[in-house]
């Protein structure tokens, strides 16, 4: 796993992720529900949304599964 800042991550151009492998990466950052309940918000390299889930730990393991690498943005 991978980890990179938020700004370092908002900072990298379209081809900058083309570099990476912008098919093969995806990110995951922590977010807070309205409940104020933890979890994260998985997204491709893109930004498009893929999904949420309740930890980190299932994230990275779901994205690793799927072939993608794991980024964390933070």
């Amino acid at each position: 796993m991978a980890n990179i800042s938020q700004t370092t991550a908002r900072s990298l151009s379209q081809q900058d992720f083309l570099a990476f492998g912008v098919n093969d990466v995806a990110y995951v950052r922590p977010a807070v529900a309205d409940d104020g309940q933890p979890f994260v918000v998985v997204h491709a390299a893109d930004g498009t949304q893929l999904g949420s889930m309740r930890d980190p730990e299932t994230a990275f393991a779901a994205l690793v599964q799927q072939g993608l690498t794991p980024m964390s943005v933070h």
